[in-house]
């Protein structure tokens, strides 16, 4: 098994962003190639993930690990358990990396340019994407 740390969890769908207190990713290397996400946040972010507790439907998110700067990885998950600590909850996932994607910086630049901006534009936009890493359609 290998371990990383969790820097920020998104939703891909609507692109909520839930922010963490602590976070950890652990590939588990197994023949089923599964990873489980636990994320710890403020109890009032547990709402979202309640749907898709009662109903263990896979959904598609976005997770940054170890680094801000590293480009995120989509997941499809599904939720194991929610448990609440001290008004805070740990929000365990289980699911795979998707693998059919292009890379984020490609993915970006591709949204700005259908936008016909002019160079200095394009520019500042794609700057600004790259440091705020918004989810994209794609």
């Amino acid at each position: 098994m290998k371990t990383f740390k969790m820097i920020s969890f998104q939703f891909e769908h609507d692109g909520t962003e839930i922010p963490l207190i602590d976070g950890i990713t652990i590939n588990q290397e197994n023949q089923e190639k599964t990873w489980i996400l636990e994320l710890f946040t403020d109890k009032q972010y547990s709402i979202p993930f309640q749907p898709y507790w009662d109903s263990q439907e896979p959904f598609d998110v976005q997770v940054i690990i170890s680094s801000p700067d590293n480009e995120p990885a989509p997941f499809s998950v599904k939720v194991l358990g929610m448990e609440e600590i001290n008004g805070r909850v740990s929000i365990l996932l289980k699911g795979h990396l998707r693998t059919v994607r292009l890379k984020y910086a490609e993915q970006l630049l591709q949204s700005l340019l259908e936008k016909n901006l002019t160079k200095e534009e394009l520019l500042a936009e794609f700057r600004k994407g790259m440091r705020e890493r918004p989810v994209l359609r794609g």
